[in-house]
Formats: C-alpha cells, structure tokens, sequence
C-alpha cells in the first residue's frame, strides 16, 4: 500500500493510478442506484470546490457542511474540497424546520465558520425559511453558502496543492462533553490516516473487500468508516442514506445480498431492527455469506443480540464468527479497540453484585446474578489502553473496574477552542508517570486475557438507540415544551428494560396548575418535543407534586435518586405514564429519529 501523509494524497494518488475505478455507489432510497463517483471524478469535484472555496476563505479557515441525507455524493465531494483547499470541515445534520435551524447558530459560533456549503436545492429551502422568519438564525443567514453542486468544474485547472501535513487539522468532529455542551474534536490528517490503517488490518479488509455504509456522513462511523476507509484502502462502497433503513430496515439486508457486500455495520439496535422487523419471506430472499465482517458499536454490544442475529439469519449464510463488537469514540477518531476478525466475540459472565463495586467476578452463565459483557477486543498497531482508578489516576488490578485511558497515534488533537478541557480529557496522566498521556474516555471497563471489556460510564449520559444524550439537553427541551412544568425542576434517566436503556422523565407541575392540569396534554407535550428537538423515545413521564423531586442540600436534582423512587413507585406522581411495553412497532419509528431532526 502506498504511503500517504495527508487525506488529500491519498485521493490524488487514486485518480492517477485508477482514475476510472468506482469509488462510491450512492442508493438514495435504500435500493436503487442515485449515482456513482470514479476517483477521477470526486479529484476533479474536489479540486474545482477548493478553488472556489479559496475565493472567499483562506486555508486554516472553518467550514460548515450542511447536507441533506439523500445527498451522500454531493457531501464526498464537498468534504474533500474543504481539504484540497485546506480548509476544515465542520459536519453537521441537515436541519430544515425553523425552529431547528437557530440551532446552527451555536455551531457557527463554536467553530467559528467563516462558510457554509450545500446542495442548492437545499439552500433553497433553508433560505425561504429564514426569508419567512427574518429574525430567526441571524448567524446562519449572514453566513456565505457555496452550493457544491454547482460549482464550474472547469475552476479545477487553477488548482493549487495546499502546504499541509499530517499533522495539519482536516475537520471537527463534534460529539458532547461532560459539561453537556457541544464540543469539536481536532482530527488531523494524520489521526485519520492512522485510524484507517487500523481499521484495514483489525477488520481484515483485503482486495476483495466490498463495504455498504447507511450511517449518516456528519456521524463519525458513517464518515470514517463509509467513507475515509474505502478511499484509503481503494475498496467499492455502496452508501445508503439513513431514512431508507429507518423506513424499510429490508433495505440494508436487500443491499448486502446484491452487491455481496462483504463490511457493514452499525450500533446493536439496528441488528434488533433487522431481528424484529424481516419477515420469514424477505428473508428467503437474502444470501448474506459474503458478510465477513458485522461490526457493531456506538452503544453497548448485547450477547443477546448477536445469538438471536445468527440464529436468525444463519439460513441466510451470516456467520456467526461475522460479529465484530469495537470500541470507539470521535475524541480517537473512531475506533480505539476491536477484536480479532473471523473469530466469535468472547462473552464474559459477571457477578452483577460484585460489578455495583467496581469488581470482576467471573461466574457461570447460569449464575443466578449473572451479567454478560461481550468483549470490545484488543488494541492495534502500538496504541494503547488502560484501566485506572478516575479519583487516585493510579492503574487498575486486573480484578478492577475503572475509567478507560487511551493513548495512540489515532487519539485526536483536542477540542477546538476548548484549552482547559482538553487539558483535562486529552491530556490525562498516571500518578507515578507523568510523562505519558493518554485520553480519559468517560467509559468504565476492565481488561481481561488482553481483551476490554465496557460495563458502564462515569460521565453522566445516556445511550439511547445508539445516540449518546446528556439528561441536561433532554430537561431542557422538557422545561419548555409546556406552560404548567416548573423551570429547572425535572430530571431525564433510563432505566434498564431487557438490556435496553429507556428513557424516563420526572417533571413537577407549576403549583398554581395543579388543580387544573391537562396530563395527557402535558404527557403528549413531553413526547413530542422529546422526539422532535433530542431525537429520543420517552418510554415514561412522572408528573411529580409541586417540590417533591430530590435535590441535594446545594440544590441539584438529583437523578439517580429519582430513577430509584421511580422503580419503586415513591415519587411523590399527579400523573403517570409509560408504555405498556416496548412494542416491536417503536422499532422502525425509533430509528427514524436517530437520523432526523
């Protein structure tokens, strides 16, 4: 494999070498072929929107890319562009309703963009809305657009090669902190160029390899493994747009048989998906035996899921020794340990007794408190993992459970404009070594034969459907959704149903709508906002009594003790809701919101 030091080589090296070679198949609706791109042409797309870029921003500048899920090629290109001009890209989901579009503003503010790039039907529509609402998204309307799609190709000639390494910064990922704010990761070429590599070995791509990506492009899943891992390693991808697999979850399995895609994936619930929502004659239909490689992660890997998958579609030709569980996050550019290819997950049974005190005891399947952790496999090529107790920042015992630290050549630059914390996230070291770094991840683990394992998380987030969610963005969104809830006076938590997060919400009412409350209005206000603005299911609500929810003596909700009075039925309730169960129907819907906004 020829050696690249930037993203930017690696593309130029293609379209000189196989300039005529697929490079991107895109299916728009799940199932038919939208378009497809030749390394000669996304060079070409790529050097023409550089060009352009560079008319009204310099190199070093940042620029938001704003494009809708039916439009996988257009965002390639305009990625690419932003790094043949030097310029770094700054991905985020499409947002079309106005109350959604103010919030860009706090990314243009965060990355301070110079520019935002789209399609021009897409700039249309955001256009007429802000038209519409002259005093809505005052930042995002005095911004700049490109419309990449109608960029001169003939600005190409005048492209010049941009003075960068790969040590120079190709775009911000964002992805939540433990302050509950939005925060961009520094990725560089070199952080790319290496996790790729990583990517290539632990899932044995070779010549062979085939990949079929649904996962949006602005997620870091999507981004580097559907598009800078095919480009890297010169492997076909098909590419889906996220909302054909929330509406026809037969789409993704359609897609793997047609073009015996041999690399997918996605976060565990999708595989529920494909395990609730197929029927026995779609399934008929599939030859799923050139799948070498399922990945799965994002959220936590259930055994449960990956027996009830391969007992499934084994009929079909999945292996089971398919699975691939991973582990990784945008602040290690994505993937920071991964198992061996070929080989079953290793599922390790613990004593849930023993875990509520950060020990490992192994026991038996059959042990009445038994819990399964799927292994998250080993690290690769000299990066590195580590267990160490958060409060002392000394290592962990094999026998103990602590914060997962990682250090590696994959490991991002740090948040933009963030110098303290990432000081404290990016820039950790051990009491008796200070010499070393490492990243401290937030997640709880241990590491047994050489393999890590997750069992739970110190920040204080949730995983729902495979999006991480602070319970402070969720309150929010709650506390303003209806008159009758009292301000700052609600708490969001899961619940563990099934090996399944759920999430629930405790509000109080106003004092003065006690009497009068509507609960079902409210109830509906919750859900519906919940849905629309944090792209979560609200399995529960607890309308709570005027100054009943636990607080600490400083103030603070507190939501831990909320969780337990709700499992134990002592909130103090004027109303309460939940579903009855989670019905499999929830399923396709769920997924929708994982992707829209």
């Amino acid at each position: 494999m020829v050696i690249n030091s930037t993203i930017v080589d690696v593309l130029l090296d293609k379209a000189t070498i196989v300039p005529y070679q697929t490079a991107y198949t895109f299916l728009a609706d799940g199932e038919n072929e939208s378009g497809s791109c030749t390394y000669q042409k996304l060079d070409l797309q790529a050097r023409a929107i550089a060009v352009q870029l560079l008319t009204k921003v310099k190199p070093g500048d940042r620029a938001l890319l704003v494009y809708p899920y039916t439009a996988g090629l257009e965002f390639i290109a305009a990625f690419m562009g932003c790094l043949y001009a030097g310029v770094v890209a700054v991905t985020d989901y499409p947002r079309q309703h106005i109350k959604s579009l103010s919030q860009y503003q706090d990314r243009i503010v965060d990355c301070q963009a110079s520019i935002a790039l789209t399609t021009h039907e897409f700039a249309d529509r955001v256009k007429g809305q802000l038209i519409a609402h002259p005093t809505m998204a005052l930042k995002l309307k005095a911004l700049p657009w490109i419309e990449s799609d109608r960029v001169d190709l003939g600005l190409a000639d005048r492209w010049r090669s941009p003075k960068i390494d790969g040590d120079t910064l190709a775009f911000l990922q964002y992805t939540s902190g433990s302050t509950g704010q939005p925060k961009g990761v520094m990725v560089t070429h070199g952080n790319v160029l290496h996790n790729s590599e990583v990517i290539y070995q632990s899932f044995g791509h070779h010549d062979q390899t085939k990949i079929l990506m649904w996962l949006p492009m602005f997620h870091d899943m999507g981004l580097i493994g559907g598009v800078m891992q095919p480009l890297f390693a010169g492997l076909p991808a098909v590419l889906m747009s996220p909302i054909a697999l929330a509406q026809q979850p037969f789409l993704w399995l359609q897609a793997l048989s047609k073009y015996q895609i041999t690399t997918s994936g996605g976060p565990n619930f999708a595989y529920d998906l494909l395990c609730h929502k197929i029927t026995d004659e779609q399934r008929a239909s599939l030859d799923l035996s050139h799948w070498e490689v399922a990945f799965t992660g994002a959220e936590p890997v259930r055994a449960e899921t990956l027996e009830k998958f391969s007992q499934l579609y084994k009929p079909c030709g999945f292996k089971k020794e398919a699975f691939y569980p991973c582990y990784g996050m945008a602040e290690g550019t994505l993937l920071i340990t991964g198992i061996d290819a070929s080989e079953y997950p290793t599922i390790t049974y613990l004593d849930q007794q023993a875990l509520t005190q950060d020990q490992v005891l192994v026991v038996t399947a059959e042990h009445p408190h038994a819990k399964a952790v799927v292994s998250c496999g080993h690290t690769w090529l000299g990066d590195e993992v580590i267990i160490v107790n958060p409060e002392t920042k000394i290592q962990c015992q094999g026998d103990r459970i602590g914060e997962i630290w990682a250090a590696g050549a994959g490991i991002g630059k740090g948040y933009y404009q963030r110098a303290e914390q990432t000081e404290a996230t990016f820039q950790a070291t051990l009491a008796d070594n200070p010499h070393q770094t490492y990243l401290r991840t937030g997640d709880l683990g241990f590491i047994k034969d050489g393999e890590l394992y997750i069992t739970g998380r110190i920040k204080d987030m949730m995983i729902l459907w495979g999006r991480n969610h602070y319970p402070q963005h969720i309150e929010e969104t709650v506390a303003s959704c209806h008159p009758a809830l009292r301000p700052n006076h609600g708490a969001a938590f899961s619940i563990d149903l099934g090996g399944e997060e759920q999430l629930v919400i405790a509000h109080e009412i106003n004092r003065t709508d006690l009497r009068t409350i509507n609960a079902e209005e409210v109830i509906g206000a919750i859900r519906l906002a919940v849905g629309e603005q944090n792209m979560a299911n609200v399995f529960a609500v607890a309308l709570l009594k005027t100054g009943s929810i636990p607080k600490t003596s400083s103030g603070k909700i507190q939501r831990k003790a909320c969780q337990s009075m709700f499992l134990d039925g002592s909130l103090n309730t004027v109303a309460q809701w939940q579903q009855s169960e989670i019905p499999e129907t929830d399923i396709t819907d769920l997924a929708g919101q994982f992707f829209s906004d």
